[in-house]
């Protein structure tokens, strides 16, 4: 059996970002629709929900590779901003066990200090402006 599922994806596209985003968006609209009563808002959300599925299907199993992949780098250049403040904050939530993370008050730029080295001035690296703190 998976060997017939290998062989049947060869030469399709197959899965990438884009395609997780939208089907994670989809489901999530078809049960967002289960919230609202039998009303026209819910019965547009089921189908909107159902249409973000079943276009996302329909990239994983395309056969036009050079056109999705187009597809997934342009959402990947739209959603570069937002990915990366949440790998930054990700980053610090880890580093923050052993490192005090300090904004500098004239320029704002954080500046990583590590933790237990008491009562210290802190000299900001981009301008030069020195501030005490307690590591």
């Amino acid at each position: 059996m998976k060997e017939k599922l290998i062989r049947f994806m060869q030469g399709r596209y197959g899965l990438d970002q884009l395609s997780k985003f939208l089907l994670v968006t989809g489901l999530t609209v078809v049960l967002l629709s289960a919230f609202f009563r039998e009303t026209a808002v819910s019965m547009l959300f089921y189908i909107l929900g159902w249409a973000i599925v079943i276009y996302c299907y329909f990239r994983v199993f395309s056969r036009n590779v050079s056109k999705r992949y187009a597809e997934n780098q342009a959402y990947l250049m739209k959603t570069c901003k937002i990915r990366n403040w949440f790998q930054n904050q990700k980053n610090i939530w880890q580093q923050r066990k052993v490192y005090h993370i300090y904004t500098c008050p004239s320029c704002k730029q954080k500046i990583r200090i590590p933790k237990g080295k008491g009562k210290i001035e802190v000299r900001c690296p981009k301008c030069g402006a020195t501030f005490i703190k307690k590591s």
